[in-house]
């Protein structure tokens, strides 16, 4: 039996093989290469420059605003208490709580019985205290005529009493009591009958008719119509920068009124507050109930508010909204394509904006756009020529 013995393959064919390997892979790495996007220099170059938005630096004369926070106090406010004891006997139909009344109205009586039995007392007492220095005064001009007669010289307190000029002395003396004592009688009949002191409103009544009061005794509190205050707290510091009061109108708003009721400051509180430091400023509203205008809003004793005081007015300075004041009392500004960091010179604050005296000028270009690397001089761009570059490279 032939057996056939199989050899290896030459090396020859070994090595072509490999060769036909490699060149295929060289083969598919050039396609690739030849194929993938070129990066443009120019482009990359391009976007280097940060894009930025802004606005222009507003220069001229403002007027900022101080905001203060207070409370609203009614300018009138009083506990009514009666100047004579008794009972009532007799209530006015507005005397209840939220009633208004006018100055003047009555609003209780009290039982003057006693009271009216006293002034004719006194009445009497009066008649006779003049009564008796009439017979007084008979009584001295027969001592005078007397004295005449006697035509003898008498020291000077002998002849006084020669002439009853002391019994004379307290029979007058008597007569002007008597009037006090009636005119205090008709006082206090008076008082029985108790009146509005002022236009107000009831806030409150603690008596009714059959009630027995006292001087010491509240009948009601009652609040003026005429106008409130409010109490406001200003920071120290502003208030070099508040104009002269009486002639400052202010607005007085809470955030859910549709619009703020005007008042006028009227003055400095020359003392700060104990808890915060702060100094308080009084502003009244006139007509707070609008009783006289029914388009306004209604304060309410107790109110909570925001009150918008005017500053002084301050020229040839920039305004900048807070949102572009960075750390450090600087700003960026756009100059020349690149990145200016400013330090700026603030005059004033208040809550929307700064007031720069010093570091901006009329037509500077303050960057409104946040950037996460701060760097003076770093290339920037405006986002608007950007957007046209990156459309047109797309085209």
């Amino acid at each position: 039996m032939n057996t056939t013995l199989q050899r290896p393959l030459p090396a020859l064919s070994t090595l072509l093989i490999c060769a036909a390997i490699v060149a295929a892979s060289a083969l598919v790495v050039f396609l690739i290469n030849s194929t993938e996007p070129k990066a443009e220099r120019e482009a990359a170059t391009r976007n280097a420059a940060m894009p930025v938005e802004v606005i222009q630096a507003d220069y001229g004369t403002f007027q900022p605003t101080i905001i203060a926070m207070g409370t609203v106090k009614a300018d009138e406010d009083l506990l009514l208490r009666p100047r004579v004891s008794g009972q009532v006997i007799e209530r006015a139909p507005q005397f209840v709580p939220g009633g208004y009344v006018k100055k003047g109205d009555v609003l209780l009586r009290i039982d003057p019985t006693d009271y009216k039995h006293a002034l004719d007392l006194r009445h009497s007492e009066l008649i006779k205290a003049q009564s008796t220095y009439q017979l007084e005064q008979g009584e001295q001009s027969i001592a005078e005529r007397d004295y005449k007669q006697l035509n003898k010289n008498l020291d000077p307190m002998q002849r006084s009493l020669v002439l009853r000029e002391p019994q004379l002395k307290a029979a007058e003396a008597a007569v002007k009591a008597a009037q006090a004592n009636l005119a205090q009688a008709q006082l206090d009949l008076d008082r029985t009958t108790i009146r509005a002191p002022f236009d107000a409103q009831i806030l409150s009544r603690e008596v009714s008719v059959g009630s027995e009061v006292s001087p010491s005794d509240t009948l009601a509190h009652l609040i003026g119509l005429r106008s409130y205050w409010v109490e406001a707290s200003v920071p120290s510091d502003k208030v070099r920068w508040l104009p002269p009061a009486n002639a400052t109108k202010v607005n007085v708003r809470r955030r859910d009124w549709p619009t703020p009721r005007v008042g006028e400051l009227r003055s400095v509180i020359g003392a700060l507050e104990e808890n915060t430091r702060m100094a308080r400023v009084l502003i009244e509203v006139a007509d707070p109930l609008a009783l006289t205008n029914s388009n306004e809003l209604a304060l309410a004793v107790g109110t909570y508010v925001e009150c918008e005081l005017p500053a002084r007015t301050l020229t040839g300075v920039v305004r900048l909204n807070r949102d572009y004041l960075r750390k450090g009392d600087t700003t960026w500004v756009f100059e020349n394509n690149t990145l200016s960091i400013r330090k700026l010179e603030i005059l004033f604050l208040d809550a929307e904006f700064a007031y720069v005296g010093d570091g901006l000028a009329e037509g500077d270009m303050i960057v409104t756009t946040s950037l996460s690397s701060i760097k003076e001089g770093a290339e920037l761009q405006l986002k608007s020529n950007a957007d046209a570059v990156g459309a047109t490279s797309h085209e």
